[in-house]
């Protein structure tokens, strides 16, 4: 743990305790009158008990956990309170979660900001909640001992209770909070030993699925707001079209339609319902400024990619030794060029945002994945006083970095401002598919030189890809020069586990005009890919199988060796089901190691099955074991559905793809059965939203081969290029 990590953490706490508000410890909260009997203070009508911004307590003893980070499947509301739970001494069925509002206090000390992503909830959030729980676990025990006229430390805190253990005595969270409210909440709080843990590392059920069951769950399409209308956006077919000039005579003639406006990249059409802004839009003619990118096609975006790993110098982002005077010595060099292509995100909640501006502020709902910066963006747009901003959060019907993008906000926010009346912006599926922030397709050049006793000589990969943080940077804040490196292009390349004496891996920055950003696991999502497979092109020219080869040459990487054992063990690894053949890969990503044994079939037509999927993990410290599995499974039909199906081609300057029909996802039938082990460890948190993805395809892949003899250097797997194999 570094020292920075902890000034983050200590921040975090101190920003929490203060957005609680010092005033909480300053003054007494009413109190009941069996309280006011054993302590002699005066009974007055309940109330909560907040003593930061993190914990509630009603009289009843229910603890409610205000959650700043967001919902969208990968059970936070549930992991979070768990933490504060376990540390607080309170029993699961009196414990219930809020949504935060936006603000400083819920920073995630992972991210420098209100945000949900990069699997970095329980990362950040971890130290924090223990500790602030810890806090009032403390200040209950003092303000019982107090009452008691006895010492703290002969007290103890069990099941929602405090109890002095020698005369037996107890008294309920839900009477100590007045007395509570006036104890100095301590500097440095006492932490649970690990091994008392009742909650962390066990499964518990999720506060979040009732209301999911029951209907009751809000998501940002559910929104409704008194007075809203409603919109939707025509944009240029073309990406990056800006509009020309404008024939609405059409739309302001449909039912229902109240408003057009232009907003230079789109045009918005407000409406009383949905249908009638989406007959309105069919009715506009638009004329779009679109000849800058009218030309690009994929497969120009190949051969720009292509050129620029070939010919140009690149940025070096890791280089240990020589790999010029490696590949001099080598006896036997293996070279291939690896391709990932554009990737949609097909979350399966379509952007939407409903926004309220008015003269004295500006409220707003909808699915996102950073408040902060949903805050700041929406007091730009409507030209108000941040603090003049209401950000409510709704569940999130799928992010995956998606939501990290501010387009459909600033689309709900400008038309509230235009209309003067709440507006909801619902995007259809093809608006969605075809005006997305997209995985950056990338070029990989690959080479490794092997002795003449197979042993590892040198590595050199060159990553040709747009760049992310040129664009996304924005922002955040600053601006990524020419001359600098963009870490997510080539994170899981760079950091390569696999002891290679002369190692390089470079990247080079090609610009397309495709708008680029977040995917699930982000550069991993394509470099796990390509440094797996061609690893296991490597250990074919040593004559090596290609577990034991991992393993020789993961001695310095001991966890990365430690999930390719677990996971090679529980497939059986060499005895596969008959029919079927097996492949292996291993990654870390985000501070967890994942290794994963896909097991797969090809028939005769090219057509690939996937019938199992042994995968093993270790994130370290586990919170909630159901969550890693679940997050495992759901990683595992992301990264396949990819892998299979996914793909975003260009041409004449438009996305080919409009739906499901022609960018489809794995189907309940087509999903495989998901095996997953999860490494005991004390180590510290990794990730589990996202490492699950990078190693599916290059297990699939590599068991293709075992299959097939045809190595698959380009995704998505193409079903002619097997059905045609010798």
């Amino acid at each position: 743990m570094t020292s920075k990590t902890d000034i983050n953490r200590r921040s975090f706490l101190k920003a929490s305790i203060v957005a609680g508000g010092a005033a909480v410890f300053s003054f007494s909260l009413p109190v009941g009158s069996r309280a006011a009997a054993r302590f002699g203070l005066a009974a007055a009508p309940a109330a909560d008990f907040q003593p930061n911004a993190f914990i509630k307590i009603a009289r009843t003893g229910k603890v409610t956990v205000v959650v700043g980070q967001v919902e969208m499947g990968q059970g936070v509301y549930t992991s979070l309170p768990m933490i504060v739970a376990d540390e607080l001494e309170v029993d699961w069925a009196n414990v219930a979660y809020e949504v935060a509002p936006a603000g400083r206090a819920y920073i995630n000390p992972a991210m420098g900001m209100q945000a949900t992503g990069g699997s970095s909830s329980v990362r950040g959030l971890f130290a924090p909640l223990r500790k602030s729980a810890a806090t009032v676990r403390e200040m209950l025990v003092s303000a019982a001992a107090q009452g008691w006229n006895v010492s703290a430390e002969t007290c103890k805190a069990e099941s929602g209770k405090v109890i002095h253990t020698a005369s037996n005595r107890s008294i309920a969270y839900g009477e100590l909070l007045d007395a509570a409210a006036k104890i100095t909440p301590p500097s440095n709080p006492k932490l649970k030993d690990p091994k008392d843990f009742k909650y962390i590392g066990k499964g518990v059920k999720r506060l979040d699925s009732p209301e999911k069951v029951n209907g009751k769950a809000v998501f940002g399409i559910d929104v409704r707001v008194p007075g809203m209308l409603y919109a939707t956006i025509l944009r240029s077919p073309v990406i990056g079209g800006t509009v020309k000039s404008i024939d609405d005579a059409a739309a302001k003639a449909v039912r229902g339609v109240t408003n057009i406006v232009s907003l230079g990249y789109g045009v918005g059409v407000i409406a009383e319902n949905y249908t009638a802004a989406r007959r309105g839009r069919s009715a506009l003619k638009v004329a779009w400024n679109d000849e800058k990118m009218a030309a690009v096609s994929s497969e120009s975006i190949y051969s720009t990619l292509a050129a620029g790993a070939d010919k140009d110098k690149g940025i070096v982002a890791k280089k240990t030794g020589d790999v010029a005077a490696g590949r001099a010595k080598a006896a036997k060099t293996v070279e291939a060029v690896y391709w990932a292509p554009f990737l949609a995100h097909v979350t399966m909640e379509p952007m939407n945002f409903t926004a309220d501006v008015r003269k004295d502020g500006v409220e707003v709902w909808g699915g996102i994945q950073a408040q902060g910066l949903v805050q700041g963006v929406v007091a730009k747009t409507a030209e108000m006083p941040i603090d003049k901003v209401k950000v409510n959060t709704t569940l999130l019907g799928g992010g995956f970095g998606r939501r990290f993008e501010m387009d459909y906000v600033v689309d709900a926010t400008l038309l509230s401002k235009a209309a003067g009346k709440p507006v909801k912006v619902v995007w259809t599926r093809e608006d969605d598919m075809q005006n997305d922030f997209y995985r950056p397709a990338a070029y990989n050049k690959m080479s490794a030189g092997l002795d003449a006793s197979g042993n590892p000589v040198f590595w050199h990969h060159r990553i040709a890809t747009d760049s992310i943080m040129a664009r996304a940077g924005l922002a955040f804040g600053f601006v990524l020069k020419d001359d600098q490196l963009d870490d997510s292009s080539v994170e899981g390349a760079n950091n390569l586990p696999y002891d290679f004496p002369d190692f390089q891996c470079d990247w080079v920055r090609k610009d397309t005009g495709v708008p680029v950003g977040f995917w699930r696991s982000v550069g991993s999502s394509h470099t796990a890919f390509s440094t797996e497979c061609f690893f296991d092109e490597v250990a074919q020219a040593a004559g090596k199988d290609p577990v034991a080869f991992r393993l020789s040459m993961l001695a310095k990487h001991p966890r990365h060796a430690g999930v390719v054992k677990l996971a090679a063990e529980k497939a059986g690894w060499g005895k596969p089901a008959a029919g079927t053949f097996q492949g292996i890969a291993v990654h870390e990503s985000f501070g967890s190691y994942v290794a994963q044994v896909a097991e797969v079939s090809v028939a005769k037509d090219g057509k690939v099955k996937v019938h199992r999927v042994i995968c093993a993990i270790d994130c370290g410290q586990v919170v909630n074991p159901d969550t890693v599995a679940a997050q495992m499974e759901s990683s595992i039909v992301y990264g396949l559905s990819a892998a299979l199906f996914g793909e975003i081609t260009v041409k004449d300057g438009k996305v080919q793809q409009k739906n499901f029909t022609d960018h489809r996802v794995l189907r309940m039938n087509e999903m495989p059965k998901v095996e997953t082990y999860i490494v005991p460890s004390t180590e510290g948190h990794g990730g589990v939203g996202e490492p699950g993805t990078p190693p599916i395809a290059p297990a699939v892949c590599n068991a293709i081969f075992a299959a097939t003899g045809k190595r698959i250097r380009s995704l998505p797997i193409k079903t002619s290029e097997l059905a045609s194999r010798s």
